[in-house]
């Protein structure tokens, strides 16, 4: 599931997201990892890895312990990521 989730990944690099308080973001797709333009962080193509473990998600609590969870909760919940799969 993480080929599929990162092809979309790399599809929708440069697109807006939005996080759940509303912050709007894009992103860069470097390597395994991904450079935010809201912040200095990067989310690796690990940590989407155990964000998957915690699909469907109503809010950003399960992805707590894991780096930049707001900005992984956006990515991972928004539509053009998930499309119809969680």
């Amino acid at each position: 599931m993480i080929e599929i989730l990162w092809e979309r990944i790399k599809e929708n690099e440069g697109q807006v997201f939005k996080q759940i308080k509303g912050g709007e973001f894009t992103y860069e797709v470097k390597g395994n990892s991904i450079t935010l333009s809201r912040t200095r962080r990067s989310i690796s193509k690990n940590i989407f890895v155990e964000g998957l473990k915690h699909v469907p998600l109503d809010n950003t609590v399960p992805l707590q312990h894991l780096q930049a969870p707001s900005y992984l909760y956006a990515i991972l919940m928004d539509s053009r990521i998930r499309k119809n799969d969680w």
